[in-house]
């Protein structure tokens, strides 16, 4: 029996994805570690988010800030591996929400210096840990043969995603 594009096939779940028997043992065990590690982010920065009251990239540039009292966009943006517009986005909603100030360097008025203000610092302190996220800190607990591997891995499943490499300087707690 033909089935059109429009009817969900006998071997998709009713969600749309690939039954376990489609896609394989071996498969459906890694899509489900994939989903508990996504889940296990995601539920950290939820906490985050609702406990801090801001989202996780945020509350991982306030820590770098407080920690580097001065640090400029530029370098905030090497410090979180992130693009430079992604950070100058992060710090233009953290100054409006003022829990960041930003001042001029007198050399070059272009430049500036970032300080975490009162409200920042209160943010910090009730905040869960860790700033950086649940996963930075997992992956720096692994040895570095596991992380080696996992990484050769990792490019391996980019490569057959076709994913677009500008996705990697973006935080996965930003909201």
């Amino acid at each position: 029996m033909a089935t059109s594009d429009t009817t969900v096939n006998e071997e998709q779940t009713a969600s749309g994805e690939p039954s376990g028997s489609e896609l394989g043992e071996s498969a459906t065990r890694v899509l489900r570690r994939f989903r508990l590690v996504f889940n296990a982010v995601k539920t950290h920065f939820q906490q985050v988010e609702k406990v801090a009251g801001v989202g996780g990239a945020q509350l991982w540039a306030l820590s770098i800030i407080r920690s580097r009292p001065g640090i400029g966009v530029n370098d905030l943006a090497a410090a979180m591996d992130v693009h430079q517009s992604t950070a100058s986005n992060l710090v233009k909603s953290m100054v409006e929400r003022e829990l960041v100030a930003v001042a001029k360097e007198s050399d070059d008025r272009r430049k500036v210096q970032l300080r975490v203000l009162p409200a920042g610092n209160k943010v910090l302190r009730r905040a869960p840990g860790p700033f950086a996220g649940v996963l930075p800190q997992a992956l720096e607990s692994l040895d570095a043969e596991t992380l080696a591997r996992l990484d050769a891995d990792l490019a391996k499943l980019i490569t057959a995603l076709n994913a677009d490499d500008r996705g990697a300087n973006i935080p996965l707690g930003q909201s």
